[in-house]
């Protein structure tokens, strides 16, 4: 099992590895790591009159499941409430929608309206 430090190492390359994946699909990345009184979005991304915020999953293994499969619902709720707060008194006319990249030794899959 990996140590704190790794983990937290893991999970910036992931998200790096992210980062990179979506620029290249032509997303704008507008925040990254945001942090609420509701906990933290990896990253906040625009395209297309879209906003998605985006929870990224990396693994070394699939021997506790798919990346996708560790976003239950306390996290999805955690990722709309941060949403709400990001958009507090805002008057938006856009769509908001909540993705899940998964990051392995395979490669990049990005899971678009993962949740509602």
């Amino acid at each position: 099992m990996a140590i704190k430090g790794e983990k937290r190492r893991l999970g910036f390359l992931g998200e790096s590895r992210a980062v990179k994946f979506l620029k290249k699909k032509g997303y704008k990345i507008t925040e990254r790591n945001f942090r609420c009184p509701f906990g933290e979005v990896d990253i906040i991304a625009e395209k297309d009159g879209a906003v998605a915020f985006v929870e990224v999953k990396t693994r070394t293994s699939d021997y506790f499941g798919a990346p996708n499969q560790a976003v239950n619902a306390q996290r999805q709720a955690r990722y709309k409430n941060c949403a709400r707060f990001y958009y507090a008194n805002a008057d938006i006319n856009f769509t908001i929608r909540f993705d899940i990249i998964e990051v392995t030794k395979e490669g990049v899959n990005h899971i678009e309206n993962a949740f509602y």
